[in-house]
């Protein structure tokens, strides 16, 4: 899809985008107004209806009960029929759980081989052979009771009270750790909680808890220890309540300090990057710009042996026929897959449905159904192999492209993400999605041009260039792939400099 071609003022060549061959929808890129004409692919249209930036215009006659087609891919039916001209939405395209056709691979994809040239990025090595982009100190509540106290622990560290070469004592406060069923739902918060004491960007960690909780902080201190060193835990119970614990921490910390004075970055292999991949606030540009310009920076990731991880699950669901034909081999398909069927029965409990995850905001934007929105997300994964499908805050060790089964609810998906141990986010919004990390920088790409400059404080790289015809995906992927290297050796984030430390650990479970 070339859009150099596209001028940026309005005109009936460059009005409408179609993106394959065989939809019967064209993207509007400006408002159309009736009565105005398009021309798609030679063909003229004449707009029948008012049609916002963003939403879907039909362009080729659809009786009523055929299916729509975006991308080349059924994205629903219609509920009656539809002319050329009128706008398609949510009014007149249903939703529609189809079986889809899947293609497995027959034999093995192999890792690709090295690059002749390496990219390098200034980080911290870990003794595990991991690399940090950042070196913070953790305080982790085991339990809601003590994220209280874990807050103030970090709030009494203020800026200028600690060396360079540590970026902060950052706080991991949460609701759960109590309450819980025993057994899944525990398990996935303690590897959660563990992926966050032994992350890459962290130097060194403290496990703080009430002391009766559920998740006892002794499961992170045994022989079985997330961390080699500079990790230490305490109970409230244990060590004064709240003032005694602040108290103790507080001198803990300052003596990991002392351990930490010596650390500096060093130049690494960017074959160390472990990229997050995550949409929010999406909208009908997101498959056209700035999702498709990060799926180019992944397969560069992947072309080195770093990792670039998609996450959301529920926004893979309408996509996955197109991710298991790209999977290494026949075990990653069936992994990934079981992951999308567990999704399902998760949801049945609660008569819940993979469409209801387009939020207000995404169908304001022009995306009418899980499955027009799902096809534009998997665009985040590039085109290359899947090498490797994981569980939530399961620890990634793959190069390459990798699937992570999390939620599609912004922080909890970023949780996972950080907690395997992404030591970069990217996260792309068309609505303008305000969100980051307590230790991990978050990217923010915006994607549409709009929501750039009304939201400039929150967004680092604008792909709404794409759609205004000044710049191509390419261009923009290798933009954000060399502001990945720069980010990862330092350079600060519009998240982080605003702050954003969102936590929220996924829990599957009832409440006790």
């Amino acid at each position: 899809m070339g859009l150099l071609d596209i001028a940026k003022l309005p005109t009936a060549e460059n009005s409408a985008i179609r993106l394959h061959e065989s939809d019967n929808v064209a993207i509007a890129r400006v408002p159309l107004s009736p009565g105005s004409r398009i021309l798609v692919a030679g063909i003229a249209v004449d707009v029948k209806d008012s049609v916002p930036a963003g939403h879907k215009v039909c362009i080729a006659a659809i009786e009523s009960g055929r299916n729509v087609r975006r991308y080349g891919q059924v994205i629903g039916r219609t509920r009656t029929a539809i002319e050329p001209g009128q706008h398609v939405h949510v009014h007149n395209l249903a939703f529609e759980d189809h079986e889809l056709g899947l293609e497995f691979p027959a034999g093995e994809v192999p890792y690709p081989p090295a690059p002749a040239v390496m990219p390098a990025f200034e980080g911290y090595l870990r003794e595990d052979g991991r690399a940090g982009t950042r070196n913070y100190i953790a305080v982790v509540a085991a339990s809601n009771c003590a994220a209280h106290t874990v807050d103030l622990i970090a709030e009494s560290f203020g800026k200028g009270s600690l060396p360079e070469n540590v970026d902060g004592v950052v706080a991991f406060p949460h609701g759960e750790g109590c309450g819980h069923s025993i057994g899944p739902d525990t398990e996935q918060l303690r590897r959660t909680l563990a992926g966050v004491l032994n992350h890459p960007n962290v130097g060194a960690a403290l496990i703080i808890g009430l002391g009766c909780e559920v998740n006892q902080i002794d499961h992170y201190l045994g022989p079985k220890a997330p961390r080699t060193k500079r990790l230490h835990g305490m109970t409230l119970q244990g060590s004064g309540g709240t003032r005694g614990t602040i108290e103790a921490a507080r001198t803990r910390i300052l003596e990991f300090v002392e351990e930490m004075k010596a650390e500096k970055r060093v130049t690494v292999p960017a074959s160390h990057l472990r990229l997050g991949l995550n949409c929010g606030g999406s909208d009908s540009f997101s498959g056209i710009s700035a999702n498709p310009a990060l799926g180019v920076c992944s397969d560069m990731l992947a072309a080195i042996g770093a990792s670039a991880v998609l996450a959301e699950t529920t926004e893979c669901f309408g996509a996955e026929h197109l991710l298991v034909k790209r999977a290494r081999n026949r075990e990653v398909a069936e992994r990934f897959l079981g992951f999308i069927e567990g999704y399902k029965k998760y949801l049945r409990q609660f008569g819940g449905s993979f469409d209801d995850n387009p939020s207000p905001g995404n169908k304001e934007g022009g995306l009418s159904n899980i499955l027009e929105k799902s096809l534009g997300a998997s665009a985040k994964a590039g085109t290359s192999p899947m090498m490797a499908a994981v569980d939530y805050a399961e620890r990634i060790d793959s190069p390459g492209f990798v699937f992570m089964n999390t939620p599609g609810y912004d922080p909890v998906s970023l949780t996972g993400l950080a907690a395997g141990g992404c030591n970069l986010i990217a996260f792309t919004t068309g609505r303008g999605s305000a969100i980051g990390f307590p230790n991990v920088p978050v990217i923010k790409i915006a994607t549409n041009s709009h929501t750039y400059r009304r939201m400039q404080d929150n967004m680092d790289v604008n792909a709404g260039r794409i759609i205004d015809g000044e710049a191509t995906v390419e261009q923009v992927g290798r933009e954000i792939f060399d502001l990945c290297l720069r980010v990862a050796s330092g350079e600060k984030t519009c998240a982080e400099r605003l702050g954003h430390q969102e936590f929220v650990p996924w829990r599957i479970g009832p409440v006790l």
